[in-house]
């Protein structure tokens, strides 16, 4: 394609063009992506963890996706791991050599798996080895697999129960996967851990009623959450946020139904913490 000998303008073109494609792509996976976002909703609803495996570029983009849902929808930090081949060190500097072991892989998994568990493996080449160790050790515990790949009928597509496969083509520089393949990657785990997270009670609306208040900006987003969905003005909505120590739904609950912080958790809680099933269970009752 003769980059070097392009203007910067010109490889921007390029580049961009071949972006476009990938939403295509991702697009015609969909009927491999919808079952496994929802084998993610049944194994959390079930008490387990989501386990992404991967190495370099795809194993960073696990570590991303896992790390951004405890403050997104509030959930433990452990109920999405990302494992990436050469540990935290891998995650800001290269090493290459680590994602040649198949036996690195076997232990990393055995560390963090147990019997209710879901392994996502990512792996843009579908063949990287210290995946295919993680894969093997979750086989041997009859735990169930799916992976993010980008060629087709590769090694690891055919060890997985669930495969997901993104043909993105060729990209602009060869073999570096950070770009299309990365870009793919990206938007499947974001639809997987996000629709999972919605499926779960974490999303009312569009609104994130799990977020976690812990800064300034939080605190005012949980505001301006608090007085949509409950309807009422900023001074109330800080109130009753202050009242249920930054519980959110509680804050909306006692909001909407003039009810106690303690009274609303309790409903909460029986409702699986869902806060329209919440909702609709008081409505039901003050017919």
């Amino acid at each position: 394609m003769n980059l070097d000998q392009m203007s910067v303008k010109e490889i921007m073109v390029r580049m961009n063009n071949e972006d476009k494609s990938v939403p295509v792509t991702v697009e015609k996976a969909f009927h491999q992506i919808e079952p496994v976002i929802q084998k993610v909703t049944d194994t959390i609803k079930n008490g387990g963890k989501i386990i992404y495996m991967g190495a370099g570029t795809s194993g960073r983009l696990g570590v991303l996706d896992a790390s951004e849902c405890p403050p997104t929808f509030g959930v433990s930090p452990d109920l999405f791991t990302a494992l990436i081949a050469g540990g935290e060190k891998a995650i800001r500097q290269a090493i290459e050599n680590v994602e040649d072991c198949v036996e690195a892989g076997e232990n990393d998994a055995k560390q963090h798996l147990s019997e209710k568990d879901f392994l996502i493996a990512i792996a843009a080449s579908g063949q990287t080895p210290y995946v295919i160790g993680g894969i093997n050790q979750a086989k041997k515990q009859n735990i169930p697999t799916a992976c993010i790949v980008c060629k087709e009928n590769t090694k690891i597509s055919q060890l997985v129960d669930y495969p997901i496969e993104l043909i993105v083509g060729e990209e602009i520089i060869q073999g570096s996967t950070r770009l299309k393949a990365g870009t793919a990657q990206k938007l499947v785990l974001n639809m997987i851990s996000t629709i999972s997270m919605i499926k779960n009670g974490k999303v009312h609306d569009n609104y994130m009623v799990d977020v976690q208040a812990t800064n300034q900006k939080l605190r005012n987003r949980a505001i301006s959450i608090t007085q949509e969905i409950a309807d009422v003005d900023e001074e109330e909505a800080r109130r009753a946020l202050q009242n249920c120590d930054f519980n959110l739904k509680a804050a909306i609950l006692t909001s909407m139904f003039q009810m106690k912080s303690d009274e609303a958790c309790y409903i909460l809680e029986n409702n699986n913490n869902h806060l329209r099933q919440a909702i609709d269970t008081i409505k039901s009752e003050r017919k």
